[in-house]
């Protein structure tokens, strides 16, 4: 069973990850995995691993998405990961998979699941509709090429 002083010391780690995610702290977002940070984009298949391969994802993201934001977040916690569920908005204002900016914005549900090791992030996981976002923004055309494992990172 998880105590509640760990219980709020990765809260408060996971608030301070999207927070900074926000703000596009980068360097302090990375600093709340164990050292190695992992992403795993459950609707792509992509997986970003490492430092390098994280920092291009959150750069990559927040140039298509530059206002990229959550509102409504809701935590579950179990023995080893903190279940968030959250809405994702946004606004395409840059480069996404080499397309050019529709300007039209999004909102998705998201649930992110982040593993621990102790008090540390080992992993984030996500889970959402991409075939909500990209018709949200105008780009349904990147179903065909996700469905091919043509996106980066896949």
């Amino acid at each position: 069973m998880l105590d509640d002083g760990l219980r709020q010391r990765r809260l408060a780690l996971i608030e301070e990850h999207m927070n900074t995610e926000v703000t596009k702290e980068f360097d302090r977002t990375l600093a709340t995995f164990n050292g190695h940070p992992r992403y795993e984009i459950m609707a792509t298949g992509q997986v970003f691993d490492g430092d390098d391969e994280v920092m291009n994802y959150y750069r990559t993201t927040r140039t298509a998405f530059p206002d990229q934001r959550h509102e409504n977040v809701r935590y579950h916690f179990s023995d080893d990961a903190v279940i968030t569920e959250f809405d994702l908005l946004g606004t395409n204002l840059g480069e996404f998979y080499g397309m050019p900016p529709t300007g039209k914005a999004f909102r998705v549900p998201i649930i992110a699941v982040f593993f621990f090791d102790g008090e540390r992030i080992i992993n984030e996981r996500i889970y959402f509709d991409s075939a909500s976002l990209v018709t949200q923004i105008g780009r349904g055309e990147l179903l065909a090429l996700a469905a091919t494992g043509e996106l980066p990172g896949q």
